[in-house]
């Protein structure tokens, strides 16, 4: 750790106040950090770390035989990880039915909040290989997606804050952090659109996405889903810089996993200066959950290709059963009427096709009905369902 960045100006207090009540809100320093980020040994080395696991995990999602069955549900898994921190109850079973149609009992509101951050992902994906650069406006956009439907949608989607927040405590004046003024966003956010796009401040494009990470979280610029949106952009930023091809990312897991020290990591920023600890950490959770993510990758691929020779294995049915097991591999929850919809079978056939299955243990039914059955990938479903259950 550098020793001198205790005497960082991390930023100013200002006095406001709230209906007569006196309180101090914090402005953020412009980035790059000033005095520069110090990069030991110790944090160069887990940059470095990181960086390779990224490029294993870019790989792996390249040699996959279909990329999209992964993506489809690493985002399910990042969207519910990244809501869970804000408190979401939902499971990735309850994400899964609720996107089956079959979905008495989800909690409704918390699922869509899930549903929403994919659609917000997707957005910014899609605009940034169009061209489109990172931007406020384009964070506008996401925000907009991010909150349109459910818990959030009276909390101005896509607009920045025209009125103060607080975080942690009843009021400004009895809170853990209180972020800019309202009149203090605006220029706070310019000043980090041009950190975004800066090239001569020799920060690689990993410490980038880390350091930006932290400056919106600070400025807290809407309302609602700040957290969120601030998660989102960090998987935007490595994608922009071509350090990943695909949000194949769940960094939120490590954020859950460690949410205290997260939150003090952030808290450390901002009283001490020390960017340095909050890196050590942010490239340590790049490194980790890549790692992760290469593992339930080829843990995956190595279920489905096992399952696959005991089917062959089956007699007759085998090739009903083989294409089951194709449509569960795109989705661990299937219904009768969706695969009799999907692969134009009869439904006796689909039934003869899912007993082979759950004789072999593969398949589970899971709502105990004896109509509208819903049946799991059950080995899938837990694979994937690992360090995503609610808080």
């Amino acid at each position: 750790m550098s020793a001198d960045h205790s005497l960082r100006a991390t930023g100013t207090y200002i006095n406001s106040n709230l209906n007569g009540q006196p309180y101090k809100a914090f402005v953020p320093s412009r980035l790059p950090p000033d005095p520069p980020l110090h990069l030991d040994h110790e944090l160069v080395t887990l940059r470095d770390r990181a960086l390779v696991a990224l490029g294993e995990l870019k790989g792996i999602t390249r040699i996959l035989p279909d990329a999209r069955l992964f993506l489809y549900q690493y985002v399910r898994k990042e969207a519910l990880l990244s809501s869970q921190i804000e408190g979401t109850q939902s499971s990735l079973s309850d994400l899964l039915m609720f996107e089956l149609d079959e979905a008495p009992g989800v909690p409704l509101d918390d699922v869509r909040e899930v549903s929403n951050y994919m659609d917000a992902l997707e957005h910014g994906l899609q605009r940034l290989r169009g061209g489109f650069p990172i931007s406020l406006r384009l964070l506008r956009e996401m925000h907009e997606h991010l909150l349109r439907r459910g818990r959030g949608s009276s909390k101005a989607p896509g607009e920045f804050r025209r009125t103060p927040v607080w975080i942690g405590g009843p009021s400004p004046d009895r809170a853990q952090f209180v972020p800019p003024p309202a009149d203090h966003v605006q220029p706070c956010l310019d000043a980090l659109e041009k950190f975004l796009h800066a090239t001569d401040d020799s920060i690689s494009p990993l410490a980038r996405a880390g350091l930006a990470h932290v400056q919106f979280e600070t400025i807290h610029p809407f309302l609602d889903g700040n957290g969120r949106l601030g998660r989102l952009l960090i998987v935007l930023m490595l994608c922009d810089a071509g350090l990943l091809d695909e949000p194949s990312l769940y960094l939120s897991l490590f954020f859950k996993s460690r949410r205290d020290e997260y939150y003090q990591r952030l808290d450390a920023v901002r009283t001490q200066g020390d960017w340095e600890g909050w890196l050590r950490f942010f490239f340590e959770g790049i490194a980790s959950t890549s790692g992760q993510a290469v593992d339930t990758a080829q843990r995956l691929l190595q279920l489905f290709n096992g399952d696959r020779e005991r089917l062959r294995a089956a007699g007759r049915i085998a090739g009903t059963a083989l294409q089951l097991h194709d449509s569960f591999t795109r989705h661990p929850l299937r219904t009768i009427p969706k695969l009799s919809k999907e692969l134009g079978l009869s439904k006796p056939a689909i039934m003869r096709g899912l007993d082979a299955m759950q004789s072999l243990g593969m398949l589970r039914e899971i709502t105990g009905k004896k109509r509208y059955k819903v049946f799991a990938y059950q080995t899938y479903l837990d694979i994937l369902s690992e360090g995503a259950q609610p808080l």
